[in-house]
């Protein structure tokens, strides 16, 4: 079952209030949303957002499970936090009081969704969250050049074997494609030496980052979500941004020091605020967590 990360931290820096609206952008599994939502009721609305229709589901039940009355005051919709703008003004939601963005990959995908982003479970190289998007991950190991998809692996996964997997990957799918999971930690575990598959981390993880965010396209719609969350606020508004990758925080943290010079917003985080050494032992997930908020002032 997903655990949500930083709940208590995400409630103090969003200061949720009764009758304010606020906007999740990755609903998951509806564990922030549900801590929102008892925090601006009576008389709040939350609009949730998430790629993953299966998520929004998930979401549904947790909320349904302790007031089914709340799902009232909660709008859901199957889209990308990418389109933010659009959401906000197709529903004419507003005035809009804080966003929260949470980009972990939740558990729940991980454990079901059968779309092969887990190395753990024998499934399908897909790993997109809507089912819309055209290109998939077996897209990507079975038709880019190896150039390309060992700039993936060193960008997008800091993999230092990245080359020898891209080689190894060109090389195993001349003799067939390579469309599951397994298959493709089968090809690496022929370029990967055999005493660095065996740390603390496994060796698989960082590559099936990469190719989950080269799929979604995950920092592009973090680049266009960023200026469309920030207009979206009313002034005195709040922006919580929870990373797990450092590409995306850099991101998060640039474009709020950015702002800040302007005197747009105040950068409530100095430094970002990570998971305790107790809420990482609960949820071992948890433990690459980075938080970072702010507040628009004008």
């Amino acid at each position: 079952m997903h655990v949500a990360v930083l709940t208590k931290e995400v409630i103090e820096y969003l200061a949720p209030q009764p009758g304010q609206n606020f906007i999740d952008g990755t609903c998951g599994a509806g564990g922030h949303s549900l801590a929102i939502l008892e925090k601006i009721l009576p008389g709040g609305q939350l609009l949730c957002l998430d790629w993953d229709n299966d998520a929004i589901g998930r979401a549904q039940a947790k909320i349904a499970a302790k007031n089914a009355k709340w799902l009232q005051q909660v709008i859901f919709i199957n889209d990308s936090y990418a389109n933010l703008a659009k959401v906000i003004a197709q529903k004419k939601f507003g005035p809009v009081n804080g966003v929260l963005l949470d980009l972990g990959l939740s558990s729940d995908q991980l454990a079901v969704s059968g779309r092969g982003f887990s190395f753990l479970a024998d499934e399908a190289l897909d790993m997109r969250y809507s089912l819309a998007n055209e290109l998939t991950a077996a897209a990507i190991i079975n038709q880019w050049d190896q150039v390309s998809l060992e700039k993936i692996f060193k960008e997008y996964g800091e993999e230092r074997w990245a080359k020898k997997i891209s080689q190894a990957i060109i090389k195993n799918r001349k003799q067939k494609p390579i469309l599951t999971t397994t298959e493709l930690v089968g090809v690496m575990t022929q370029a990967v030496p055999r005493k660095f598959q065996y740390g603390r981390t496994h060796f698989a993880t960082r590559i099936f980052q990469a190719l989950r965010i080269a799929v979604n396209d995950e920092l592009g719609n973090l680049q266009r979500f960023l200026p469309q969350s920030l207009d979206s606020l009313e002034n005195g508004g709040r922006a919580v941004i929870i990373s797990f990758h450092s590409l995306e925080d850099r991101l998060v943290k640039n474009f709020f020091r950015e702002q800040a010079k302007t005197g747009r917003v105040e950068i409530l985080t100095k430094k970002p605020q990570v998971p305790s050494p107790q809420e990482i032992a609960q949820n071992p997930r948890s433990r690459s967590a980075k938080l970072r908020a702010i507040k628009k002032i004008s």
